[in-house]
């Protein structure tokens, strides 16, 4: 059965071959740089747009922490970003305050660390490292990134309408989105917020539905499931999650719209604006909340998962010894995506839900702590006794395990009803999901570009500037998110645009300062980064064919932006992807294009 199935994966790749055959003809500049079909292309122009989508929320969150910091304080420049209606005198006005919390919170969750980071490197090295000429369907991958464009535009172009934009948070429950005399966020803004995250849901499923069937029919001769790099794994699981999860999130937006366009009442009941009661009745905000959470909580691993995936490829190259447990690494994301489905309740434990379904959901939450343990531990064990090589990458992915193991230590608190209520809505909150979520897939993306630059741009990243970012971003990212810890426990609210109407929390301003102003630092930091991204894309060394000694397929191809990936044949794969430092071996690195000896042993199984 599976040589059948290889001789049609064999079969399909050579009809791909004479595809692809024509290297010499030449494309226009919009069929090559802007319609373009070519994955390589397609993974720059997201990484491209995702790095502006994410200056402009990082922007948006300096500006809200200078208010949280120093309310009532001017500050010249925010009258000048935000103009005299959102930011008279330079002092930000409350509900501009809503709108940035709401716009940083959706760019950074949906248009950075998911659009950016997915669309990226599956579109980089789902075909790179199963040996495929391209996606299965080129046409749907370009369509996928312009839908993802269009949504972007639609969401920044809500910064500019009188109104202002959503200002419901991120999670935007109604009745607050749903009525649209509520508030100026609760206008236009809001309109626009919904019908970009439908085009953007668009974007997830045309990229998903393209990567998992890429995966599962183009992989080269030789390439079975067991001999698949992790990252790939990582993309497949990630994918499937998406293609489940966002149609949930579809339905979610469409009743919504209805409600706030048509009369419906599938989330309002007896809503009171000024003293005069609204017709709806009957619905129920709670119901909003199953669906936008059951999207929600798959979208979490949906932005952890690649960035685990990534990280385990480049901590096992930069140990130079093989993943620790690659079978159970595999079924740990599996798990984690099985049990995704299961846990969104814990986001609404003070909804009023029957106690014993919350102690149903404080079980299935604590059970993602066994495979999420199990990747912890795996990455320590490779880590262990390896001859590692401190690449800009490399601190990245050790950064990235670092906060997956303090955010989801959090997690367990979290997790348990009885101690959620506590905490709930609180900066406790906030601190947990931006170091688990944030922080690792943010350090995962970083890691990633780090190390594939060499794919994506033939030339390298300056490692000294790599390590001045790495060092800046890790204190100051620990900096803003550890102390919030500190200031949800001692039950400060999260989204208030000032907390000086509450004495109880006159002693910790300074926190608050202490965080604004590693959060500024933090920002800053960013600017080495972009220094030396756009500066290496033109100005950095050529990149010699293998600069890390990895073993993936990646490596093979030639070190020019060829149509079809491999000139002439497609490789064929004889072992797995972690032959790193193997006993007996010449060197400490075996490419996958390498035959087994005569008695060696295949890592990845039989």
């Amino acid at each position: 059965m599976a040589n059948a199935h290889s001789e049609t994966i064999t079969g399909h790749a050579v009809h791909h071959d004479h595809a692809h055959d024509h290297d010499d003809h030449h494309e226009s500049f919009v069929s090559k740089y802007i319609f373009s079909m070519d994955h390589k292309m397609i993974s720059r122009q997201f990484l491209i747009t995702a790095i502006i989508m994410a200056v402009i929320a990082m922007t948006m969150s300096v500006i809200f922490r200078m208010q949280l910091a120093w309310p009532g304080e001017k500050f010249g420049f925010i009258n000048a970003i935000l103009g005299d209606k959102w930011g008279k005198d330079g002092i930000l006005d409350p509900n501009m305050y809503m709108a940035l919390v709401t716009i940083h919170g959706t760019i950074m969750v949906f248009f950075v660390l998911t659009g950016g980071l997915s669309g990226t490197f599956s579109n980089l090295l789902i075909p790179y490292q199963i040996g495929a000429r391209d996606m299965a369907s080129g046409f749907l991958n370009m369509l996928s990134y312009w839908f993802f464009f269009l949504s972007s535009s639609i969401m920044l172009s809500s910064l500019f309408i009188e109104d202002g934009p959503a200002s419901g948070g991120w999670t935007i429950y109604p009745p607050l989105s749903a009525v649209p005399e509520a508030m100026d966020g609760s206008k236009l803004g809001m309109t626009l917020w919904l019908i970009s995250m439908t085009l953007f849901v668009v974007s997830s499923l045309l990229g998903g539905i393209n990567y998992i069937v890429t995966i599962i029919n183009l992989r080269t001769k030789g390439m079975k499931m067991t001999r698949m790099p992790l990252t790939i794994w990582a993309f497949l699981i990630t994918a499937i999650l998406g293609v489940l999860s966002f149609p949930v999130l579809v339905s979610c937006v469409v009743l919504l719209i209805m409600d706030r366009s048509m009369g419906t009442s599938f989330y309002l009941s007896d809503i009171y604006i000024n003293g005069r009661p609204l017709d709806n009745v009957g619905g129920s905000p709670v119901l909003f909340e199953h669906l936008f959470w059951f999207l929600g909580h798959p979208e979490v691993y949906i932005v952890l998962l690649p960035a685990l995936g990534i990280s385990s490829e480049i901590i096992s190259t930069n140990s130079r010894k093989p993943i620790f447990g690659y079978r159970a690494m595999i079924g740990s994301m599996l798990a984690i995506g099985f049990l995704s489905f299961i846990v969104w309740g814990h986001h609404m434990f003070i909804t009023g839900m029957n106690p014993f379904l919350g102690s149903v959901f404080v079980f299935t939450t604590l059970l993602i702590a066994i495979p999420s343990a199990v990747k912890a531990f795996n990455y320590i064990t490779t880590l262990w006794k390896g001859n590692i090589q401190y690449t800009p990458a490399m601190l990245f992915s050790i950064g990235l395990v670092s906060s997956f193991v303090t955010g989801g230590v959090t997690g367990i608190i979290l997790a348990d009803s009885t101690l959620d209520i506590n905490v709930h809505d609180t900066y406790f909150v906030v601190a947990h999901f931006h170091i688990v979520m944030g922080l690792s897939a943010i350090f995962g993306m970083f890691a990633g570009v780090y190390h594939w630059f060499p794919k994506l741009f033939l030339r390298m990243m300056n490692k000294k500037l790599g390590y001045l970012h790495f060092w800046l971003t890790f204190t100051a990212a620990y900096g803003v998110f550890f102390p919030m810890h500190f200031l949800g426990l001692a039950g400060v609210p999260r989204r208030y645009y000032t907390n000086s109407a509450f004495p109880m929390f006159d002693n910790l301003v300074d926190i608050n300062e202490v965080v604004t102003i590693c959060a500024i630092i933090g920002a800053l930091a960013q600017v080495v980064f972009l220094f030396n991204f756009f500066y290496s894309i033109f100005r950095g060394d050529k990149a010699p064919q293998n600069p890390w000694n990895s073993n993936t397929l990646e490596w093979t191809t030639p070190m020019a932006h060829i149509h079809g990936n491999w000139p002439g044949a497609l490789p064929v794969v004889h072992r797995w992807s972690y032959d790193y430092s193997k006993p007996g071996a010449q060197t400490d690195f075996i490419p996958q294009t390498v035959p087994l000896a005569d008695g060696e042993h295949d890592g990845g199984g039989h």
